[in-house]
């Protein structure tokens, strides 16, 4: 079943990023995200291993929605889609990786931080974005002064959220979902301490949009 990217913002509430060092990890890793809650997940290609985490997963773990993160051009583009991946977060966006992106028909999370970047975005018909790194970037009171004119793209805020500044995010009208890591820190995925992450996945996926 195909996806939009509209979807895969509105599975839930927090959408987990994952830096996934040990192939070992994923599955495991996935089954306790997706346990509690959280089934679109984004495993982001900083690793060795991500491509294959991100097959491993989409044949292992049922119910998840897998997509790849830290799509940079048009080779991590491509690497992501044979790998199986059913959607595509970027940090930014080039107009090469665009085309390519729209072109290959993927569902496309585009990362912007200025309104500049959102005008260009919505020229080409895309209405849902990354607002990355959001606490950097100006954080709440940036995605607020940016609905005011463009109130027609929704956001999925990444970048220092954490479990006490995420329910202010998703209080906002244009955020429908934030991303963060802290479900599964490193060393409760070191520990392989699944019971734990499977918790706070799903105290995250019971936050309120």
């Amino acid at each position: 079943m195909t996806v939009s990217i509209n979807d895969v913002m509105n599975t839930s509430p927090v959408m987990p990023v994952m830096v996934i060092n040990q192939i070992e990890q994923a599955v495991p890793l996935a089954r306790a995200l997706v346990e509690g809650g959280l089934k679109a997940l984004e495993i982001t290609l900083r690793t060795p291993v991500a491509l294959e985490c991100i097959r491993r997963i989409k044949a292992e773990v049922p119910g998840a929605i897998v997509g790849a993160g830290t799509i940079i051009n048009t080779q991590t583009l491509d690497q992501a889609i044979a790998a199986g991946a059913e959607f595509i977060v970027s940090p930014g966006v080039t107009p090469s990786l665009l085309d390519a992106a729209l072109s290959s028909g993927i569902p496309t999370l585009p990362g912007v931080i200025t309104p500049s970047e959102v005008m260009r975005l919505l020229e080409k018909g895309i209405t849902a974005m990354k607002f990355f790194p959001a606490e950097a970037a100006g954080g709440i009171p940036m995605l607020k002064s940016i609905g005011g004119p463009l109130p027609q793209v929704t956001f999925c805020p990444t970048g220092g959220v954490n479990p006490k500044n995420a329910p202010d995010y998703l209080s906002l009208s244009n955020v429908a979902c934030v991303g963060g890591s802290w479900m599964a820190p490193a060393e409760l995925v070191d520990a392989g301490d699944w019971a734990e992450i499977t918790r706070r996945a799903a105290v995250a996926a019971a936050l309120k949009k």
